[in-house]
């Protein structure tokens, strides 16, 4: 499992423009937005994005938005300024019944993912209306890069108990580390020091299911303030994933089920009658002794209505399934988070 929370993020607060009444209520309540004016939640976008693109020398960020509509469904000028104007989403008008129509959106989403992820549209037909679609890309050396000839193969337990051979890094240096009766932690920070690698590794008394049980904002903030400087010794295994998953389940699950019924309402993307049909989000990852190289595609589409080091060392061995994160230390943005159950797959 890999996704990006920032692109999923994104995709659904330029929905979010368009929802009125109670679909946009149920969708401030899954984007956590109840109470803040629609224009806080543009501005604050606005404002984030235009931080994670001012990155440093050393790390390439590249964060697109973009509308797709069809040739004859209308959309109000208000929807388009607000998604342009906050979100730089461009506009363009397709005829979706032509089988091209993917191919166009695709190409798109290939050029700014850097070849990564080269389809998120399966087909479009006459009944889809407009199709939002964010793509994020990320690449970054580590600060420290692995010493390639420490490479070895390397035993890595399975769920199941099944033990593995497969390509482990390490080295042994300074990092942001702390330690649980439950879990390890890691920092590994990138060429640009804003961003790092958060590992969390269950002790072998526990499993990632118990942890990511765990995985709730407060525990998360608790968890922010325990990292200390110290001299660890960590063995990570070399990993790439690529990962897609349609999120309408998990949105209705989430109280955005009237979202995707022709009784939503999105009166403020257009007058006409329109209801969410598809989410889909795609991710790429590949982590190795150089650095990191990631990216994430969401699509919404739509169809017509009906502090001091520590002078003891510490190890760890990540030989077992684990969670990670690539964050922004300077807004703490979670760009993207997975969990590797086996790094050979």
């Amino acid at each position: 499992m890999f996704i990006s929370p920032l692109s999923i993020s994104l995709a659904l607060s330029m929905t979010y423009n368009g929802a009125s009444g109670e679909t946009q209520s149920a969708m401030a309540r899954t984007l956590e937005v109840q109470g803040i004016a629609i224009s806080e939640v543009n501005n604050f976008n606005r404002i984030l994005q235009k931080s994670l693109l001012s990155n440093d020398k050393g790390t390439e960020i590249s964060i697109a938005n973009s509308l797709w509509a069809n040739k004859d469904f209308s959309l109000e000028q208000s929807f388009v300024d607000n998604t342009k104007t906050y979100y730089q989403a461009k506009l363009s008008n397709l005829d979706f019944s032509d089988r091209n129509a993917p191919t166009i959106i695709n190409d798109w989403v290939k050029q700014i993912t850097k070849g990564k992820i080269s389809k998120i549209i399966e087909e479009t037909n006459s009944s889809t209306t407009i199709i939002l679609v964010n793509a994020i890309y990320f690449k970054s050396g580590w600060r420290k890069p692995f010493n390639k000839s420490n490479t070895k193969p390397k035993p890595f337990t399975l769920d199941d108990g099944t033990k593995i051979q497969h390509p482990a890094m390490s080295h042994n240096s300074f990092y942001l580390y702390f330690d649980t009766p439950e879990f390890q932690a890691i920092k590994i920070p990138y060429r640009s020091t804003r961003f790092s690698m958060d590992i969390f590794l269950p002790k072998p008394t526990s499993n990632l299911t118990k942890f990511q049980e765990q995985l709730k904002a407060k525990n998360w903030q608790v968890w922010s303030d325990k990292f200390e400087k110290r001299e660890v010794f960590v063995q990570l295994p070399r990993f790439k994933i690529e990962y897609g998953i349609d999120l309408i389940n998990t949105l209705q699950k989430m109280g955005m089920q009237i979202a995707f019924s022709p009784a939503a309402d999105f009166r403020n993307l257009s007058s006409e009658k329109a209801f969410i049909n598809e989410v889909n989000h795609k991710t790429f990852v590949e982590v190795n002794e150089q650095g990191t190289e990631a990216a994430a595609v969401t699509s919404v589409g739509m169809t017509r209505g009906l502090n001091l080091p520590e002078p003891e060392s510490a190890q760890m061995i990540i030989d077992r399934p684990f969670f990670f994160t690539i964050s922004d230390q300077q807004t703490g943005t979670i760009l993207f988070m997975g969990a590797i159950k086996n790094p050979s797959k």
